[in-house]
């Protein structure tokens, strides 16, 4: 057993964080002494290791305290997004560093060409979204839960061709304006769809599935290797200026 003390040195946790932690009911003490020292076991500080983890993802201390509290809450789940999420923030950071190495040898002037690729974190910020809505406590991922359920896997790549072919369709006029009236007729069929067969797509959450259709990883790559290059851009564009006429 370990007091507050020594969890705070071994964790990086403040002691006043651990204590609202237990106050809070996210990480309770194992044990309290007569004369009110928190105590905890193994368990405890394998808890602990969780919560840090889900911080990382930047989830609030409610919802961290909903997920462990299931269940059905799979660790082995959790540790490899963690580590999927390391691994981007790594390649980031050493982006970044060879980007100052060659400033700090030649001189900005001199690079052959200006860049701002290392601080592009669209990758990171993709994955933690998905990371995010895997664990299913937002009220979208609920109903989607519950309109999926019972699908074949057959229905839902049926469903996901259907959505593609709507990409298909911003495809076809992706050298228009965003604003066109055949481009915003799209989106709202997309909105619509994803409606019907998803959960409720409300303007701000297509605002954000927009800036992930154009965010530069696997979901851009998908969209313009279905509907040609440059479509998944045009989309989040046509989004854009649709969410500006509300």
């Amino acid at each position: 057993m370990m007091t507050v003390n020594e969890v705070s040195k071994l964790s990086g946790v403040s002691i006043r964080s651990l204590h609202h932690y237990d106050k809070i009911g996210l990480l309770p003490a194992t044990e309290v002494t007569a004369a009110g020292y928190r105590l905890y076991d193994d368990k405890a500080l394998e808890r602990l290791q969780m919560i840090l983890l889900f911080k990382e993802l930047q989830f609030p201390l409610k919802e961290i305290t909903t997920i462990l509290d299931n269940p059905e809450f799979d660790r082995s789940k959790a540790l490899e997004q963690q580590i999927k999420l390391l691994e981007l923030r790594k390649e980031h950071l050493e982006n970044l560093i060879d980007l100052a190495r060659g400033i700090k040898m030649i001189g900005v002037q001199k690079m052959s060409k200006m860049s701002f690729d290392a601080f592009d974190t669209r990758r990171i910020d993709e994955y933690e979204a998905q990371a995010k809505a895997s664990w299913g406590t937002t009220d979208a991922y609920k109903e989607f839960e519950k309109k999926s359920a019972g699908r074949s896997r057959e229905e839902e790549q049926v469903l996901g061709v259907q959505m593609m072919e709507i990409f298909a369709e911003f495809g076809k006029i992706r050298n228009k304006k965003p604003e066109s009236e055949e481009a915003q007729a799209l989106v709202k069929k997309l909105q619509n769809y994803i409606t019907e067969h998803y959960y409720t797509c409300t303007d701000e959450i297509l605002e954000s599935l927009g800036q992930m259709y154009a965010g530069g990883g696997d979901m851009t790559s998908n969209i313009d290797k279905y509907a040609g290059e440059g479509t998944a851009v045009f989309a989040n564009e046509a989004i854009e200026a649709y969410i500006l006429t509300k």
